[in-house]
């Protein structure tokens, strides 16, 4: 069965107030886990004028305290900015505040100054990262870090988004947090490396659509809001995804029915493995109220009973 989430940045428009932002989002969460949202994933940056959010983890603590049953996803951690240690401890405490509902998504960044910045060697990122994913199961069973997770073992993902990323996922035996037929050759090469048996791949990631009863009305609130976040990257680094290339699908407003269609299409090109995990944005940073309101009602009461009955799953590589 495929799990539906939002995805949260936690933007704050021009004209907001954070704690507002902060306070909304936290409210429309939970009314969503009342309807029967399954996931709510939050995602990480630093040094974005509009407050684009850095601190994933505090986040997700948040989320834990107001929820009871919808899992709390990391998409992603930029892991190697942080001691393995602390992010032991942080996921830790996490999980616990939940009760055992935390996916824990790491990732090696891509924006060289976010890394930087704390001292870290963006170029030996990779290295880094698959480093802290092999200690951290030992950290905390042997006690070093305390206090222990719930959830023995972790449930850990890897954001990639080229076949290295992947195939490190893959060895270390985590799911693969991009939704990308590409790197389904990659991630099962790492897998087979890693000695992993065939059922341990698993796939999840973004599916890039907002829903709307209108999409045309709604696309003009969207472009709008589309200029502003892709003017956040602007200046913010040489290597900034573009939201119309390869690795970023483009946003794409649909009315439900018509989502649920092209989300099927979507993970039927993914064979092979198991799709558990899918998310779309729970707001783009300043779209009207009603308008996010409606679409998340629509992602909770269509999109996700659609792909529940419909959705492919994949099979063992």
């Amino acid at each position: 069965m495929t799990r539906v989430g939002l995805y949260l940045d936690l933007r704050i428009p021009p004209g907001a107030r954070g704690a507002d932002v902060v306070a909304r989002t936290l409210d429309r969460v939970a009314e969503a886990e009342r309807r029967g949202l399954e996931a709510a994933w939050v995602t990480e940056h630093h040094g974005f004028a509009d407050g684009y959010l850095p601190a994933p983890l505090t986040a997700a603590a948040a989320i834990a305290a107001r929820t009871r049953t919808l899992r709390i996803g990391t998409g992603v951690v930029i892991a190697p900015m942080l001691p393995v240690e602390t992010l032991a401890e942080q996921a830790a405490v996490v999980d616990l505040v939940s009760g055992g509902r935390l996916e824990l998504g790491v990732g090696a960044g891509w924006r060289a100054e976010e890394v930087t910045r704390v001292g870290a060697d963006h170029r030996a990122r990779y290295t880094t990262l698959e480093d802290q994913l092999r200690r951290l199961p030992g950290l905390w069973a042997d006690g070093t870090v305390t206090p222990a997770p719930v959830q023995d073992p972790m449930p850990t993902w890897v954001g990639a988004r080229g076949p290295r990323g992947a195939r490190l996922a893959g060895r270390v035996g985590a799911g693969l947090l991009w939704l990308d037929p590409a790197l389904l050759a990659p991630y099962a090469e790492g897998l087979a490396a890693g000695g992993w048996p065939p059922g341990q791949g698993r796939l999840g990631g973004l599916v890039n659509v907002l829903l709307a009863d209108d999409p045309v009305a709604a696309k003009e609130e969207v472009r709008a809001a589309a200029r502003r976040n892709r003017a956040s990257y602007r200046g913010n680094d040489d290597a900034a995804p573009s939201p119309g290339d390869a690795t970023f699908p483009r946003l794409r407003v649909l009315t439900a029915d018509d989502a649920v269609a092209a989300v099927r299409e979507q993970l039927g090109g993914l064979p092979g493995f198991p799709v558990t995990d899918v998310f779309c944005f729970a707001d783009l940073g300043g779209l009207p109220a009603d308008l996010v309101d409606r679409h998340l009602e629509l992602v909770t009461d269509v999109l996700r009973p659609g792909l529940a009955v419909t959705a492919p799953v994949g099979g063992a590589p």
